[in-house]
């Protein structure tokens, strides 16, 4: 969002926090997405004050406890433990943060950037909604978003340091992504449309955090670039999770049973192990268990997303789950590639219309697509499907989807690794290429270039280090074909047939 000319005015006193701002902004519209919802420019004004030894205003304020959270190190959850050790009740208060500016309005409210009080190494966004201003319905959203934030703990979702109710505001302390979202970054291409390598970088880190969430049993429904926002180091970050609806999942391990070609010494032993194929090649039965936590039985009959992204299921009102993430997320591939969504018509209604039809996707024709485009166009007519149950993920979730020749070459465990594309508009990062030449990856010490090593020499090197380090034998080393989540649950197991 651009922001015009901001006031800061500071107040005199660390009891009192009382922060004026009036400034124009203008939502991230463009001509072509005039259909699309947007902000009038408006003017603001925000005002705070939380003292200690004021009765009439009520502070609760909840301290997310850092044990177990997978960036414990970093400098954001230090400078909380600081400014909650100096407190008096050992809790983290308005008065402790200093807003620097306004960052952009939303549905709900409005976000600000901001830091703690003497700690100007961490940038944080402090998310505030005037719960006097929103009916009761939006006031059920801001329930579910505080509830769903308090919830993540990974590298592609915000982390939720704090929250606050002061008098009828509620406070949402958040990460601060300094590179704005995909939808900006978008508008700075050419055609206003990324590189097939660029799309594979970020569809696939968008594929991790939907599996999270619905692994967790979270339903996003508000899947679109202009919530994806890019943190500092080029990665996504999802952001806006009001318009989800939770569900109950039961985790599984589904067995699977698929031919592999016999190579090697292996295929010199003969037919023993293996059968022969029609062409006379050896192959080998091997069986998987996949680990499968996808909440299929998730149901809402609520219309709500931005319309360009609502699967036909969620338009007819008679209900829908899961998939509607997997449609949301084929879209946003179509949109990566090409610069618009696949279904857009000249009016909301028009757009709505071709989502509802019977029509199947179409590919405009483009010069000089590149390589790989082919296996995108096949993701996205598998994902945009208009039976949900015959839609690509609604059954084993992102465990299809990964298997897709589009991911081909990707090591999802080491995904947050991996550089960012060298796209206009996105400060570039130094790392080395990964190994598969179609992603970069970004590492810089010498034990992450230890594990490429080890990675590079194939699977005996890793699953020794992996072994070797407590990890069960069951767990072998997995091919590019395989998918696991590495940062957090071992998704795929391998056993001999």
């Amino acid at each position: 969002m651009d922001v015009g000319e901001t006031q800061l005015h500071r107040c005199t006193s660390d009891t009192d926090l009382d922060f004026s701002f009036n400034s124009t902004a203008t939502d991230r519209t463009f001509a072509s997405s005039s259909a699309r919802s947007s902000l009038a420019r408006s003017s603001l004004t925000l005002s705070f004050n939380d003292r200690l030894s004021t009765t009439s205003t009520t502070t609760t304020t909840t301290t997310i406890k850092n044990s177990l959270h997978h960036r414990k190190w970093d400098p954001h959850w230090s400078a909380i433990k600081t400014a909650t050790n100096l407190s008096t009740d050992g809790k983290l208060h308005l008065r402790h943060l200093k807003l620097l500016r306004h960052l952009g309005t939303g549905n709900l409210g409005r976000v600000f950037l901001c830091q703690l009080r003497d700690c100007n190494n961490a940038n944080f966004a402090l998310k505030v909604i005037d719960k006097d201003s929103l009916t009761n319905k939006k006031l059920s959203h801001v329930q579910m978003e505080g509830e769903i934030l308090s919830m993540l703990d990974h590298p592609f979702l915000p982390t939720l340091y704090a929250h606050l109710e002061v008098s009828h505001y509620t406070c949402l302390l958040i990460d601060y992504c300094p590179n704005g979202d995909l939808h900006s970054l978008l508008r700075k291409q050419p055609g206003n449309r990324l590189p097939v390598q660029a799309v594979k970088f970020f569809a696939a880190e968008v594929l991790v955090a939907l599996e999270y969430l619905h692994a967790v049993g979270v339903v996003y429904r508000d899947l679109k670039p202009e919530n994806i926002l890019l943190r500092e180091d080029g990665h996504i970050m999802l952001s806006d999770f009001d318009l989800c609806f939770k569900a109950d999942v039961v985790p599984t391990f589904d067995r699977r049973v698929h031919k592999k070609r016999m190579t090697g010494s292996t295929r010199r032993g003969g037919g023993c192990f293996g059968t022969v194929n029609r062409r006379g090649v050896e192959e080998e039965e091997v069986v998987e268990e996949e680990f499968v936590a996808e909440p299929t039985a998730a149901s809402s009959r609520s219309c709500v997303g931005t319309h360009e992204y609502l699967a036909p299921e969620l338009l007819s009102g008679n209900g829908h789950g899961n998939g509607v993430d997997w449609w949301a997320f084929g879209v946003l591939v179509y949109e990566l590639l090409y610069g618009m969504t696949p279904f857009k018509g000249g009016s909301k209604e028009s757009t709505l219309r071709n989502i509802a039809s019977s029509k199947h996707v179409t590919f405009r024709v483009m010069e000089g697509e590149g390589k790989g485009m082919e296996e995108a166009k096949d993701l996205v007519e598998k994902l945009l499907v208009k039976n949900p149950m015959q839609r690509l993920g609604c059954i084993k979730g992102a465990t299809d989807i990964k298997r897709h020749p589009f991911f081909d070459g990707i090591k999802w465990p080491l995904i947050r690794n991996y550089k960012p594309p060298e796209v206009r508009g996105l400060p570039a990062k130094k790392g080395k290429s990964h190994p598969s030449g179609h992603l970069l990856g970004s590492v810089s010490s010498p034990r992450r270039r230890g594990w490429w090593r080890l990675w590079k020499k194939g699977g005996s090197g890793l699953g020794n280090l992996l072994r070797s380090k407590g990890s069960s034998a069951r767990y072998y080393p997995l091919s590019n074909s395989q998918h696991y989540n590495g940062n957090y649950h071992h998704y795929k197991v391998r056993k001999s047939a």
